[in-house]
């Protein structure tokens, strides 16, 4: 009977003969560090965006506030789910049979690992294609891209999520349990089926397509920034073009870096079939690594504000014995502000010469 068919025996074979041994101490070390990092992390953005969003109400900021408020509840449920079933697993001395006989926890482990894995990817790149719109079509932005169409959007891509984390389920392919026994997953050992090969390589080509997308839309936000920077020879727009490029560049590094290894790793297992040379080592730092995206998220997208990199500029500026410009009084937000240039910068009527009284009328 084939294993990966039969719910009741998926994953068992993994149990007998694994060649991936794991210092006890040290994983359970790992697993308690990334879960509580994560949740106080999240936590503490998620009460920024709370306050945010109580100070700022604009119609400009509310869809990146909404976005963002999704992102970060995301990863924090991510972290709390599957960071108490791992730690769970370590209590129990990793018995899967004791404790698994009708595969039921493999199996909402199994979902829960896809679709946290690939819903704050999903909502990286949402968001990047809202600041690319905010920047490039501030008009359309400030018309079509209402609260309820940011609803819309973080529920069609929680939705299309939990389809994906569904998908064996529904096909009746259960979870199987990972050789060294700490996780649930696809099968990636001894992967001959196409199904088995699909559902690796689909997981890998969603999350490097929600790469891409995140990094081409910051890249048109990027030089847009500059363009219209170097075009208007205003100084209230060079704390907020700094700001944002930083911002940025950082969910670029840190997304492109923390998931590569893991969507490589399982993209090689799907495409090389049982050939594999995949360790389970190699296995289990791509996705401690993936973990980290989810724990530096609230960092990159929240807490890297104006103020902070502000204080940065201060220090850094008075180590190095350079005078310290005043980046004006950094009074707007980033969104408001790259929708107030953009505009001013694209109208048809818009001069060299634009003084600061309409800048600063402009969006009351």
């Amino acid at each position: 009977m084939n294993s990966s068919k039969s719910p009741g025996l998926a994953g068992f074979g993994v149990l007998k003969n694994t060649t991936c041994h794991t210092e006890k101490k040290i994983s359970v070390f790992f697993s308690i560090i990334f879960m509580t990092v994560g949740i106080l992390s999240n936590s503490l953005a998620i009460v920024i965006l709370m306050k945010a969003y109580q100070r700022f109400r604009q119609k400009s900021k509310a869809s990146f506030l909404l976005l963002a408020s999704g992102l970060v509840v995301t990863d924090l449920f991510g972290h709390l789910i599957n960071g108490a079933i791992a730690v769970f697993v370590y209590a129990s001395d990793k018995d899967w049979i004791r404790f698994n006989q009708s595969n039921i926890l493999c199996s909402v482990f199994g979902i829960c690992m896809v679709f946290f894995g690939l819903c704050p990817l999903f909502l990286g790149s949402v968001m990047a294609v809202e600041r690319c719109i905010g920047v490039t079509k501030p008009i359309f932005h400030s018309t079509k891209m209402t609260s309820r169409h940011v609803k819309m959007m973080l529920t069609m891509v929680c939705l299309f999520a939990v389809l994906i984390a569904l998908l064996p389920i529904l096909r009746f392919r259960a979870y199987q349990i990972q050789a060294s026994r700490t996780w649930c997953f696809y099968k990636t050992e001894h992967v001959e089926d196409w199904e088995d090969r699909f559902y690796l390589l689909l997981f890998s080509c969603l999350g490097f397509l929600a790469l891409a997308i995140s990094f081409l839309c910051n890249a048109v936000t990027g030089i847009t920034l500059l363009r219209v920077k170097f075009k208007s020879q205003q100084r209230q727009g060079r704390s907020h073009h700094f700001e944002m490029i930083i911002q940025l560049l950082a969910i670029m590094c840190v997304s492109c870096i923390c998931w590569s290894p893991f969507l490589v790793t399982m993209a090689r297992i799907g495409v090389n079939q049982g050939r594999s040379k995949e360790t389970c080592e190699t296995i289990l730092f791509a996705l401690r690594m993936a973990t980290w995206n989810q724990i530096l998220d609230p960092w990159v997208y929240i807490l890297l504000r104006k103020a902070v990199l502000r204080n940065l500029y201060k220090i850094t500026s008075g180590c190095c014995g350079v005078h310290v410009i005043n980046l004006h009084m950094w009074e707007l937000s980033s969104i408001k502000n790259s929708l107030k240039v953009a505009a001013i910068s694209e109208s048809p009527g818009s001069s060299k010469h634009i003084n600061l009284q309409p800048l600063s009328s402009m969006g009351q």
